[in-house]
């Protein structure tokens, strides 16, 4: 994403001169919009080799006879290792592929969106969040759509009419 001179946007403005004048950081000036990528998950795995080359070098050891209490730390080892690789998931569904699967799923037409990735079980599994809003001004109606990390499924969804009163 990148921002252009006269784009139609809503939500926090600042003018380019103040940002520039206040010396105001990329991170928080909405007119320097750049791409982020959220790191791949998958990542774990390397961890648990890490932990797998700690366990032969701890088994070395014990095998070698320094101390029984190395037979501890291998075993705490091989299964830091074995949790790291099996929660290591792959996150292959990126953040605009979520946003057009919820947009999809969505029963209205979307206008604001967006997306959050979060992680969910005992082996991290990612899920985005995606927040949605109608078209409507105001909105009239939003869903939360949950996306499979890995999979790009839907996982569950939840939408609603945005009563008068909020």
């Amino acid at each position: 994403m990148t921002y252009r001179e006269g784009a139609d946007r809503r939500g926090i403005e600042i003018p380019a001169e103040l940002a520039a004048s206040e010396r105001i950081p990329d991170d928080l000036d909405a007119n320097a919009m750049v791409d982020y990528t959220i790191p791949n998950t998958a990542r774990r795995r390397r961890a648990s080799y890490v932990y797998l080359v700690a366990a032969v070098v701890g088994t070395a050891a014990a095998v070698a006879g320094v101390s029984v209490g190395f037979w501890f730390f291998v075993a705490l080892s091989t299964a830091i290792s074995a949790y790291h690789f099996f929660a290591g998931r792959d996150l292959r569904v990126k953040e605009k592929e979520a946003l057009d699967v919820a947009n999809r799923r969505a029963l209205f037409t979307v206008g604001h969106a967006s997306a959050v990735v979060g992680f969910e079980g005992l082996f991290a599994r990612p899920v985005w969040n995606v927040l949605l809003f109608s078209a409507d001004d105001p909105p009239t109606e939003r869903a939360l759509i949950r996306v499979d990390g890995s999979t790009g499924e839907v996982v569950d969804s939840y939408q609603e009419a945005i009563s008068d009163t909020e």
